[in-house]
């Protein structure tokens, strides 16, 4: 049985540099360079988050939020423990 796990994040488009900032309530607050046109932000997005988190970009869909800065993401392989450690991991060392 494949483990997987969804991520609330609130990203900002457009940003001066990709940083996850930490949590905001139950979303993970994500910044991105790209801009929120043609889905380039959304792209960057899933691929500045498998990079972070160690897995294939493959792994990461995104569920709900296309045109909105509030999103789901669904990662496979990933548990919601091991998803919340290697966040906190991240936002500790930044």
């Amino acid at each position: 049985m494949p483990t997987s796990c969804r991520l609330s994040v609130k990203t900002i488009p457009g940003a001066s540099r990709n940083a996850i900032e930490g949590w905001i309530g139950e979303e993970l607050k994500v910044k991105v360079t790209a801009p929120a046109v043609d889905g380039r932000a959304n792209a960057a997005l899933c691929e500045f988050l498998a990079d972070q988190l160690g897995v294939p970009r493959r792994t990461l869909i995104l569920l709900r939020g296309e045109k909105s800065r509030h999103k789901v993401i669904g990662i496979e392989h990933v548990t919601p423990e091991d998803l919340r450690c290697k966040i906190e991991d991240l936002i500790a060392h930044r």
